[in-house]
């Protein structure tokens, strides 16, 4: 049930990243949903149902959008084994590192990302720009906020439901 909500959640952010958000004006940037979602799901994820979501997610993103297929789903894994590593058994409070990790995982993997590409498309791409990089993180920080407190208390919702339902009662067989 966790699982397939937040795959459904994944796809319902897919399809907001990729119409609703392409329709907002270029200048004042687009943040990268999906982004965020994977970061969460390292947070709050075990590896092998986190690593399934994230590469089926991204892989759905690649199929949609994707220029050169396979390199958004090895994003988002990458990001997902880094912030899990990151994360796991950290004795910092949650909610102190969420946020910033958002901010400083997707401004590295920018950085990560645009080296591999001038190393597979060095005549396909622009210049590099540290303010452009810089606001597109501030941006993906800002939209980050209310999307992991979204995420934060469907997952709680969903954890809660489960343990409330409790398992069918029988009846007691009726004697012959």
């Amino acid at each position: 049930m966790l699982f397939l909500s937040f795959w459904l959640l994944g796809i319902v952010l897919i399809v907001l990243q990729t119409t609703l958000m392409q329709s907002l004006p270029l200048w004042l940037g687009r943040p990268d949903f999906l982004f965020i979602l994977v970061t969460f799901i390292a947070y709050r994820f075990a590896w092998v149902p986190g690593i399934v979501l994230v590469f089926t997610l991204g892989w759905v993103m690649d199929v949609l959008v994707g220029l050169y297929l396979g390199f958004y789903p090895l994003m988002c894994l990458f990001t997902f084994a880094a912030l899990k590593f990151l994360t796991n058994k950290s004795p910092i409070k949650e909610s102190t590192y969420q946020i910033p990790l958002v901010g400083l995982s997707y401004f590295l993997v920018q950085i990560i990302l645009y080296c591999v590409y001038s190393l597979a498309l060095p005549e396909e791409l622009p210049e590099w720009s540290w303010g452009i990089t810089l606001q597109r993180t501030a941006l993906q920080v800002a939209a980050a906020i209310p999307l992991i407190l979204l995420c934060s208390s469907l997952y709680d919702f969903l954890l809660k439901h489960r343990l409330r339902t409790k398992p069918a009662r029988r009846r007691p067989r009726k004697p012959m």
